[in-house]
């Protein structure tokens, strides 16, 4: 819950930078000096290239969070892996059963749940890019499937 809450935060905190350099910017642009309307360009474009970015995550986030929900709902949400007393997996236990969810991906590669598995199995073993890659699969499958 907290996760939310802090990208809820700093959305907001996005969007008073954005508006406070914006107004920055144009003050730049507005003095008609080479150097001052490159400046207020440059303050326009990065504002929104950040905010792409953190709106890419949110978006990411709340899909991979529905589609968890739904697999959950579904009973497919147990990986059968031990647990720490945290709560998550227990990594050398994720990197073992591995070579399993792997094999399920291959033997149904349209299924989006085989890939949220798969990337839930390489976070539990460590491996976050992999788990980011497998769960836009995922995301993708799903999209395509509706």
């Amino acid at each position: 819950m907290t996760a939310k809450y802090s990208a809820l935060l700093m959305a907001a905190l996005l969007a008073v930078y954005v508006v406070l350099v914006g107004w920055r910017a144009v003050q730049f642009v507005s003095t008609g000096e080479p150097v001052g309307v490159a400046m207020g360009i440059a303050l326009i474009v990065l504002p929104i290239i950040a905010a792409w970015a953190i709106w890419r995550e949110l978006a990411f986030g709340i899909r991979s969070q529905a589609l968890v929900k739904r697999l959950d709902a579904e009973g497919g949400l147990d990986l059968g892996l031990p647990l720490l007393p945290s709560g998550r997996p227990e990594r050398s236990a994720a990197t073992a059963a591995f070579d399993g969810f792997r094999a399920d991906v291959d033997a149904e590669p349209a299924s989006w749940r085989a890939w949220l598995r798969l990337g839930l199995a390489y976070d539990a073993a460590g491996d976050r890019r992999r788990a980011r890659q497998a769960v836009r699969k995922a995301i993708e499958l799903e999209r395509a499937a509706r």
